[in-house]
Parts: structure tokens; C-alpha cells; sequence
């Protein structure tokens, strides 16, 4: 993995032609538990320097990242994280519900006063999740996207959009761990542990679990693999 931080270069070539650039990525999309989230952060392009510390949210400790989420939030022009439940994935499917969650990122970036007609989207991924999640959502402005793989690690609008979510939704799993904490989610946040399996077998599952990601739980003893999600 690399160490190396992000930079601007992409959205700075991109903010010529643009009213605003809005780095964007997804955090629990393998988790069997809770909500996906999708971050988004404009970028300030008055702030010259980045966050010190600020990488892909997947290349920093827990700490690290809670500590640098305020300053990573003060950095950028504005900033939001949508959701979609996990009932939304179990009955529309993965992408469609990544979509939902982008939607709403960016639709209260719209509410908070960033014009979406005219804006660049910066998009970890090759796939653009977002126009039809606007779309379905009815909205009428609609901003470029541009895909581009190993965004969250290079560009650092999107590196950004991926620590606010991931804080964001760690939180959200940290609190219903209380509620249900023979799940561990304080420690696994929702993802499939051999522990958090075992509390499925024993316990069932409740209502944060993704019950369509659940139709082959590994045994016991057995190392946990990824279950397939609907597309």
C-alpha cells in the first residue's frame, strides 16, 4: 500500500472548467451489517495546503482518522455523507442503493448551498453510481462524474470523502452497538468477523443485518469469505 499523500492535480485541471469540484467515495460496501455510506468534499480552492496526515480512510488507524475528521471537514468549502439502510440493499441491490447514498450526499451539498449544475464529481471506482441515484431521486441538476480508480488514494477531495464517511459511519455503528453488542460492532463495525458470524449462528440476525448477504454464513472453525451481494 502506498504511504504517499494525495494531491490536487486532477481537481485543480478539472476546477477550470467547473463551479465547484466534489470529491466523493463509499465506505461499508462489504460490511454484512448497518448502512452504506458515501462521502463527499468540495474542494477550497483558496485552501493551498492539505490536512497534514490525510490519506485514503482504509490507510489510517481508527484514531488517526477520528482525530483528523474535523480538520479534514474545516478544509474543504463544504462537505456531507448520505446513506442507504441496510433494507434499502437488501431490496434494491448494491449499486442502486450506492446510488441512493451518493444522491443524498450531494443533493444536501445542493440544500447547503453548492450548485450540482456545473460541478465535476471526482468518483473513486470505475463506475458512475451517481447520476441514476440522482436520477432516481428526482433531481434536476445534474454534475459531471468522472471515474477514475485510486481516486481515494490520489486525489485529495476524495481521500477527504472517504475519512468523513468512514468516521461518519463508524460512529452510527458504535452507537448501535449498545443496542446489540453480541455483534461487536465496536470493534468490527458491521464487517463479517469470525466473531460477529458466530454471534449470527448463535443470536439470528437483527435488524441492521443485511439478511440477503446472509445465505451462507461460514461454519464454525471456518475462515469468514465474502458473501455476494445482489448487484
Amino acid at each position: 500500500m502506498s504511504t504517499r499523500p494525495p494531491g490536487l492535480v486532477l481537481e485543480r485541471s478539472l476546477a477550470e472548467a467547473a463551479t465547484a469540484v466534489i470529491g466523493c467515495d463509499e465506505v461499508g460496501r462489504g460490511a454484512i451489517a448497518g448502512p452504506l455510506g458515501v462521502g463527499v468534499a468540495v474542494l477550497d480552492p483558496t485552501r493551498k495546503r492539505i490536512p497534514a496526515g490525510l490519506r485514503d480512510s482504509k490507510l489510517l488507524p481508527e484514531p488517526v482518522r477520528v482525530a483528523l475528521a474535523p480538520r479534514v471537514a474545516d478544509w474543504a468549502a463544504a462537505s456531507a455523507v448520505g446513506l442507504a439502510t441496510n433494507a434499502e440493499i437488501d431490496g434494491q441491490g448494491l449499486t442502486r442503493a450506492l446510488g441512493l447514498a451518493g444522491a443524498r450526499a450531494l443533493l444536501a451539498l445542493a440544500a447547503a448551498g453548492v450548485a450540482l449544475d456545473g460541478a465535476v464529481v471526482v468518483l473513486d471506482g470505475n463506475q458512475d453510481y451517481l447520476t441514476p441515484g440522482l436520477v432516481a431521486l428526482g433531481a434536476v441538476a445534474l454534475p459531471r462524474v468522472v471515474t477514475r480508480i485510486k481516486a481515494d488514494r490520489d486525489c485529495a477531495t476524495v481521500s477527504a470523502a472517504s475519512v468523513l464517511a468512514k468516521v461518519h459511519r463508524d460512529e452510527l455503528m458504535i452507537e448501535r452497538h449498545v443496542q446489540h453488542p453480541v455483534y461487536g460492532w465496536l470493534s468490527n463495525k458491521g464487517y463479517g468477523s469470525r466473531d460477529h458470524y458466530a454471534a449470527i449462528r448463535e443470536h439470528g440476525p437483527c435488524d441492521w443485518h443485511r439478511t440477503t448477504w446472509l445465505h451462507a454464513l461460514p461454519e464454525d472453525g471456518e475462515e469468514p469469505g465474502a458473501i455476494a451481494p445482489r448487484p
